[in-house]
């Protein structure tokens, strides 16, 4: 999402498993709060690896999500979220970690982190210090306990790196790392990899992270390993078009839009291509060789980042979205194409046409010829709310 002060949070978690286990026993959530310009992002790691640690990560994780969303009283959340664990049947304790980042509006974060490896706050290329305090539990069960709690104005450039112990405890035994990577080794390798990648995504960042610890363990990993990066930037825009205007004297107007939004273009719908050419005087040049059996080929515009075919395509990203995980690969062909460049974007521009294509009102087409407005809703949506991306939506 876009603060008022004109920067955007970019927000990813990338994690491996512990060897031989199919589910993870972290887990990230992370949510956003449109009418109140918030971003919420938590991290929790559940005792043991597996189903149960997995079990507790998943409650304790998405418990401090509700109990944020409702500006709930820090401490009271905690006791709640310590006092409701299952206890292990093995173990005998209820025990999971969390690291709790909530962003509002204004840039103001909150940090509250209870038992995961101290996160790392970098302004530019250095470690900041946002004024951490701690705050001790009083009641009898968790007496004593503590959690460790900042408050601080983002800046732009800011990035918030966070972890479960399956980082730092990496390569633990072995010759390199006796005792762990280690907090402070791992803080010099985060320095060093945004020194030499200042621009580079959460995502990348957080995945560097992760790959380095593996690496430690001789690629199988011996815990849970998750990183999750927050990042302050300014944001990447987007314009993507999809249909004519409903009134065909609005073709000049509409596609005078299309050429001066500052950012890049992705046009999906052959008419609209044309309608777009036709008024700019632009060279437009149909496609012919297709990476994709289901679509027609991407065609080419000059000052047009991406041209494909319409809501086939757009159908076609709503499902590859709505499946996709941080262990899909995206291909070559048209949707998988638009796909990336709405990764590689911040905030998105849709300027949805709205003249109907008499051809997809067939009943005896696919159900995926829905009207265009629907699919884009579809993808609006999952934008959104699974990807946290800043979506706007103009219809003419």
């Amino acid at each position: 999402m876009e603060l008022e002060n004109n920067f955007f949070i970019d927000v990813e978690c990338r994690q491996f498993n512990h060897v031989g286990e199919m589910i993870c026993g972290d887990v990230f959530l992370s949510h956003r709060i449109k009418e109140e310009g918030r971003i919420i992002a938590v991290l929790s790691d559940g005792m043991g690896s597996g189903v149960k640690a997995n079990v507790l990560a998943t409650l304790t994780a998405s418990m401090a999500m509700n109990f944020t969303i409702e500006h709930r009283e820090v401490a009271r959340s905690a006791e709640i979220i310590m006092n409701t664990l299952p206890v292990c049947s093995v173990r005998k304790v209820s025990y999971s970690t969390f690291t709790i980042i909530d962003i509002e509006d204004d840039g103001t974060t909150t940090i509250v982190e209870y038992d995961n490896p101290l996160c790392l706050v970098m302004r530019g290329q250095s470690e900041f210090d946002p004024g951490w305090e701690d705050l001790i539990l009083k009641s009898d069960k968790n007496k004593g306990k503590k959690l460790r709690i900042c408050k601080f104005k983002a800046r732009l450039e800011d990035r918030i790196f966070f972890w479960s112990d399956g980082i730092v405890q990496s390569g633990m035994g072995s010759r390199a790392f006796p005792f762990g990577w280690g907090r402070d080794d791992l803080g010099s390798y985060v320095r060093k990899i945004v020194k030499y990648t200042p621009f580079a995504s959460s995502g990348k960042l957080a995945q560097k992270v992760i790959n380095m610890a593996k690496l430690h363990d001789g690629d199988e990993p011996k815990d849970d390993t998750s990183c999750g990066v927050i990042y302050y930037r300014e944001p990447r825009k987007l314009l993507l078009v999809t249909g004519p205007p409903f009134d065909e004297h609005n073709d000049f107007t509409f596609s005078l839009k299309v050429k001066q939004f500052k950012g890049q273009k992705i046009i999906a719908g052959g008419t609209t291509a044309e309608v777009v050419a036709r008024e700019l005087a632009l060279k437009f040049d149909a496609g012919i060789d297709s990476e994709d059996s289901e679509l027609p080929p991407v065609s080419f515009m000059e000052g047009i980042s991406l041209v494909t075919e319409g809501i086939l395509t757009l159908g076609k990203v709503a499902r590859l979205l709505e499946s996709y995980n941080n262990d899909s690969k995206l291909g070559k062909g048209p949707a998988e194409q638009i796909i990336k460049k709405l990764f590689e974007s911040d905030r998105i521009h849709i300027l949805n046409g709205t003249r109907i294509n008499v051809a997809h009102q067939d009943p005896n087409l696919p159900v995926e010829l829905e009207i265009r407005r629907t699919v884009v809703k579809r993808v609006v949506r999952l934008l959104e709310e699974k990807f946290l991306k800043d979506v706007s939506i103009e219809y003419m």
